[in-house]
């Protein structure tokens, strides 16, 4: 077991290495799926004295349907977004700066918090503190700030803590 971890250790990454490979050159043959698979081994071999810890996933089958929401949220913040920039007159728009506290520790999960708020049409993680207790968020129309923060707690990362944490 101990070889297999040393030959493979981030399994998903091979694949998803693999995977990306045979998009690029966007044709499959038996020498992409070879060539993709040996890369896909050769890097994260390569690259594992950066890796010191493998992010652990609590419950990984939760991170499908935690994608499956991201999506539709993206979907319809895109309509949104349209909205408010086609309709909305500028001086009814209400731009703000919302601080989310956050209850999440590890690195992966705020991660994955900040790229789903900066992936969701309208709003865009700018910082995070020193210590990783908040986020510093702009959203494109926030009339009320605190809702902003309790739907990104409740919706995104009440989630990610079962996932992670």
């Amino acid at each position: 077991m101990k070889l297999l971890n040393r030959l493979l250790p981030h399994p998903l990454l091979t694949l998803l290495l693999t995977v990306t490979w045979l998009l690029l050159v966007n044709r499959f043959s038996l020498n992409s799926l070879l060539f993709g698979f040996f890369l896909g081994l050769l890097i994260p071999v390569a690259t594992q004295p950066y890796w010191p810890d493998r992010p652990k996933l609590k419950k990984p089958l939760k991170l499908i349907s935690y994608l499956g929401l991201v999506i539709w949220d993206i979907l319809v913040a895109n309509i949104v977004v349209a909205k408010i920039v086609v309709f909305m007159p500028n001086s009814k728009r209400r731009p703000g700066w919302v601080e989310i506290p956050l209850d999440i520790r590890t690195p992966e999960a705020i991660a994955t918090l900040g790229g789903t708020i900066t992936m969701t049409p309208g709003t865009l993680t700018a910082d995070i503190s020193a210590q990783g207790r908040s986020l510093l968020v702009h959203c494109l129309h926030a009339p009320d700030p605190d809702e902003v923060r309790d739907e990104i707690k409740t919706r995104y990362e009440a989630r990610l803590k079962e996932i992670f944490e």
